[in-house]
């Protein structure tokens, strides 16, 4: 019996997903290596990140002036980068504090910059 994961994070997967990534472990579509080998900056993992940009693009139609981050980290380390990444030269962001999350935010952004919290909701 399957085992079903509906907390945050990694969810469930169609069983032909997962039978699709495992054919492809060992030998990604013929290159002799897995996606996990392969080197950043070579072709097909550049395919691969470009395939992945364009159909996020246009399922979400994100238009061409916008750029498509592909971050790592979970939620805490959202709660960094966001700020390091987009305050810029800035030295302060507005939160608003909707629940824990963006309480969260705040607090962690603040390290970066002062910050301001709008009230909360609750």
């Amino acid at each position: 019996m399957r085992v079903f994961n509906f907390s945050a994070g990694p969810a469930v997967l169609p069983e032909a997903v997962l039978r699709r990534a495992a054919d492809e472990m060992l030998d990604w579509r013929g290159s002799g290596m897995s996606v996990m080998e392969m080197s950043h900056r070579g072709s097909e993992f550049t395919g691969i990140m470009a395939g992945a940009e364009a159909d996020l693009r246009r399922l979400l139609a994100i238009p061409p002036g916008y750029s498509v981050l592909f971050l790592q980290g979970g939620a805490i380390a959202e709660n960094a980068i966001v700020p390091m990444n987009l305050l810029g030269a800035k030295s302060a962001a507005d939160y608003v504090n909707t629940g824990e999350w963006s309480k969260r935010s705040g607090s962690t952004g603040s390290g970066r910059s002062s910050t301001a919290s709008s009230p909360s909701r609750n």
